[in-house]
């Protein structure tokens, strides 16, 4: 079953932060890597803030997004304009509708169960022994505050994943591969964090028979990392870009990242024309 999206009639790259903290380093460096490329290649960029994390979501959150991306003079073509826009047109609570079609199709898969293991419960019984459980439960599929998972093949590098919450909304999962379809978004940048994300996703395209995204582009680069070597984090309270605004820093900090995370020599990519150009040079490289 292939879903009515249609082959995007142009490239479409996306900025897709989660306001549930103030943007770190890592974030910025995301956000001009998607710029550069996506201007490189004449294509479009689409903002998308994910906000159905609502105990997290906090306004000033959702700000700092509008005021990091302007900060660093990053554009974009489609999204919301600011805060305000936002919340009236481009929250995802408007495309619940879309995320639901999506479960409803993958429901008929007939790959999708209920389980109320929590997350300590599978930790202490381990994955081989959880899974088994998982699949034994044999719920309703309705049942109240139980999340939903779907059973994915022996052979893959992830076991059954969750695309239901227990408070019924959809998952990470399905909403984020429901509004790449739906914005024609052909592009993706991310962290090196996320390929598992990419393979679920891929694996319900696969599944839902979405081609487009199963077609689309994925670029996972290396990830920024703290003083003890670990990846950067809002929840771990990674410095935040605010605190970098606020205290005077220049964008070239967050350029300087970029061209380090590149390879690029010490003094390159001070700008963002710098890592535009480097990027156009890369793609016109490709083309020959």
């Amino acid at each position: 079953m292939t879903r009515g999206f249609g082959k995007p009639r142009y490239e479409m790259f996306r900025y897709a932060p989660t306001p549930s903290g103030f943007l770190h380093l890592g974030n910025g460096v995301n956000f001009v890597l998607t710029y550069a490329w996506a201007r490189a290649l004449g294509a479009q960029i689409l903002l998308r803030i994910d906000d159905l994390d609502t105990d997290r979501k906090r306004p000033d959150y959702v700000d700092d997004v509008f005021r990091t991306l302007d900060w660093l003079s990053l554009t974009y073509d489609l999204g919301p304009t600011s805060p305000d826009d936002f919340e009236q047109r481009w929250s995802q609570r408007h495309r619940l509708s879309l995320y639901e079609q999506t479960l409803s199709e993958l429901v008929k898969t007939g790959l999708v169960y209920p389980s109320d293991l929590s997350r300590q419960q599978i930790r202490d019984l381990g994955e081989a022994e959880a899974l088994r459980q998982m699949r034994a439960q044999n719920l309703p599929l309705h049942t109240p505050d139980v999340p939903w998972r779907v059973r994915v093949p022996d052979g893959l590098p992830f076991t059954d994943f969750v695309v239901r919450r227990r408070d019924g909304i959809p998952a990470y999962q399905i909403t984020s591969l429901t509004d790449d379809l739906h914005f024609g978004v052909t592009h993706l940048v991310r962290g090196d964090d996320l390929r598992e994300s990419t393979a679920m996703q891929q694996f319900l395209a696969r599944l839902l028979g979405y081609e487009s995204f199963r077609q689309g582009v994925v670029w996972h680069h290396p990830l920024l990392l703290d003083a003890a070597g670990q990846k950067l984090s809002k929840s771990a309270g990674s410095a935040s870009i605010r605190a970098l605004r606020e205290g005077g820093e220049s964008p070239a900090v967050v350029y300087r990242a970029a061209a380090r995370l590149l390879g690029l020599a010490e003094g390159a990519g001070e700008t963002l024309a710098d890592l535009e150009q480097l990027f156009t040079l890369l793609v016109l490289r490709k083309r020959r």
